[in-house]
């Protein structure tokens, strides 16, 4: 049993699909996750003509990733919101690590689908999705696609929260579904903050806790930065 100051066990296997321009299967615990990176050479409509590019990311849980089977969003013909919500995290957390304009008029897409969930799904996908970028921008390098990496920054993500009490680092799904806060943590590799999302499940936490919190954070992220280089 990990210590409230560890991370879970991290893999990556990197190459993980043949057909992606990157792809990885980032294991986090019992959290899986397959994220794959493609690239096309279009753009949203508000960006033609303008020679930048541009990252999005989708977000899925297969049916059996969960002890209960989850159905398709297909069947409900709509999206759920947890889903929407996660992805459009995602897509934000991943734009932060791309220069624009080096990328060109061209999209890079990254899709997250769990494979199985144990809590820090959307960490793993953050994290695990840089990797694919990384991944499907050195073929274009390679392939003389693009000239400059546009990569600047990379990205990564990981959950802190109170639990009885104690600050812990990297909830699993006990933990998660019982924390008296929450809280997921995204930064840079050079120690800048892309997103805080977070909230007290029972009563309001002090500035002490806020603090603890992002101190265990900022030591599991410089951990997973050298996992992922």
């Amino acid at each position: 049993m990990k210590k409230a100051n560890q991370l879970r066990k991290i893999e990556i296997i990197r190459d993980y699909t043949q057909y992606a321009a990157g792809s990885v299967l980032i294991k986090w615990g019992n959290t899986w996750v397959l994220c794959t990176a493609s690239v096309e050479e279009k753009v949203p409509p508000f960006l033609r003509d303008t020679g930048r590019g541009w990252v999005t990311a989708e977000y899925s849980m297969l049916p059996s990733c969960t002890p209960q089977r989850k159905d398709r969003d297909i069947k409900k013909l709509k999206m759920d919101a947890r889903s929407t919500e996660i992805q459009r995290l995602i897509g934000r957390a991943l734009r932060a690590s791309i220069d624009m304009a080096k990328l060109g008029e061209r999209q890079i897409t990254v899709d997250c689908d769990v494979l199985q969930a144990d809590g820090g799904t959307r960490c793993a996908s953050i994290t695990g999705g840089m990797v694919a970028i990384e991944l499907a921008v050195q073929r274009l390098l390679k392939n003389k696609v693009i000239s400059e990496n546009p990569i600047v920054h990379r990205v990564a993500a990981v959950s802190v929260g109170v639990c009885d009490g104690v600050p812990t680092l990297d909830l699993d799904y006990v933990h998660d579904s019982s924390a008296e806060v929450d809280l997921n943590v995204i930064m840079t590799d050079d120690g800048k903050f892309v997103e805080l999302q977070g909230c007290a499940e029972h009563k309001p936490f002090g500035d002490e806790h806020l603090m603890a919190m992002i101190s265990l954070a900022k030591k599991g992220l410089k951990q997973i930065f050298k996992l992922t280089r």
